[in-house]
């Protein structure tokens, strides 16, 4: 499932801070900082997403992260290809070679490397 891009940046500081409150995660912005309401709602609509789970904790509810933020990057790669190469990872390589982001050098020394 795709993320807005303030959710994204949530759910990037709840990545790093693992199990939190959305006061820890407005701590972490920068002045101004958005309402805690804000937050609050970013949470719940995280959580409505599959993307986090609860407990209660005190008064309010301590939040833990259910997808890695390595499998939502890998979720976010596949429609990338698919939408920009037609699904075709070969076409992304082939474009990373011609634009020079990747050496073939390099990409000879992967393909070694995967054959180990």
């Amino acid at each position: 499932m795709k993320l807005t891009t303030k959710e994204e940046e949530v759910m990037t500081y709840i990545w790093k801070l693992g199990s939190c409150t959305p006061k820890d995660v407005q701590a972490l912005y920068e002045e101004p900082r958005p309402h805690i309401n804000t937050i609050a709602t970013m949470f719940q609509n995280l959580e409505h997403k599959g993307f986090l789970s609860h407990e209660p904790k005190g008064r309010g509810y301590l939040y833990h992260p259910i997808i890695r933020k390595e499998d939502y990057g890998n979720s976010g790669v596949g429609a990338f290809v698919e939408k920009y190469f037609k699904k075709s990872y070969m076409k992304l390589v082939e474009t990373l070679v011609q634009s020079e982001k990747i050496s073939k050098d390099e990409l000879l020394d992967f393909l070694k490397e995967l054959k180990k």
